[in-house]
């Protein structure tokens, strides 16, 4: 896949195309809750925090410190600035941390950019407590038929079969003592309608659409209108897996 250099524009439109609005991830909540059972005054190294949507969002929602993990300036630049948030410079194959510091990892689309993921699965072994888990909110190959880009644009289909698969992931922190634990397909509402979702769509910063034709994106694009023109009520609703490991 086509990596995106992320200049200050280009991370702004990556905020404004891809974070999904924080009243769209009511069950992204619930399912961590569950999973994580984080307390008030623990710490979640979010590991490729973006433009800090989840950072946000965790602090939020569970009271905890967040140290965010992001290697583009442009990226770090725009994640919200908090006392309980921590904006540090770094990847996952080699963490800007402490040993023993967090209580969870998050890494959310961020599997498929790995260049090596034993290397960030024995950093995250280093830097999180006995048992706390790692979660893994990615799309995988064969599993994204319900992802909004997938359905309207079925031609990003390539690039997501070169995205490493559950199983491989699974291998991969498995070398560092990690075991899968559980595997969830989690809805999120991207926007409140199919016209909202199509308004917001930005193809320079979304390596997915970036690598199908100009053919197929006018094609999509006419698809996800004429949908949205056929149901001007339907929130635009979209599916991905998290994946817990420990």
């Amino acid at each position: 896949m086509t990596a995106i250099p992320y200049d200050r524009r280009t991370a702004e439109d990556y905020r404004a195309a891809r974070e999904v609005p924080r009243a769209g991830l009511a069950a992204w909540r619930e399912i961590i809750g569950k999973e994580a059972r984080l307390t008030p005054g623990g710490t979640v190294l979010d590991v490729g925090a973006g433009t800090g949507a989840f950072a946000s969002a965790f602090h939020e929602w569970f009271g905890v410190r967040v140290l965010a993990v992001e290697p583009a300036e442009a990226m770090r630049a725009l994640i919200p600035s908090a006392e309980g948030i921590e904006v540090l410079d770094g990847r996952a194959e080699s963490l800007p941390v402490a040993d023993g510091c967090a209580d969870a990892a998050w890494l959310g689309s961020v599997v498929h950019h790995l260049s090596d993921p034993r290397a960030a699965a024995r950093e995250l072994r280093r830097a999180l407590k006995p048992g706390a888990p790692v979660l893994i909110r990615n799309v995988f190959p064969g599993r994204a038929a319900r992802d909004l880009r997938v359905r309207y644009f079925p031609a990003t289909e390539r690039a997501i079969s070169t995205y490493p698969s559950v199983e491989r992931i699974c291998e991969a922190f498995d070398t560092a003592g990690f075991s899968r634990v559980a595997l969830h397909s989690v809805p999120q509402e991207s926007a409140p309608t199919l016209a909202a979702f199509a308004d917001s769509i930005r193809r320079d910063a979304d390596s997915k659409l970036r690598g199908i034709t100009d053919e197929e994106f006018a094609s999509g694009m006419a698809d996800l209108r004429a949908a949205a023109e056929a149901g001007p009520a339907e929130p635009a609703t979209s599916w991905m897996d998290l994946l817990v490991l420990s």
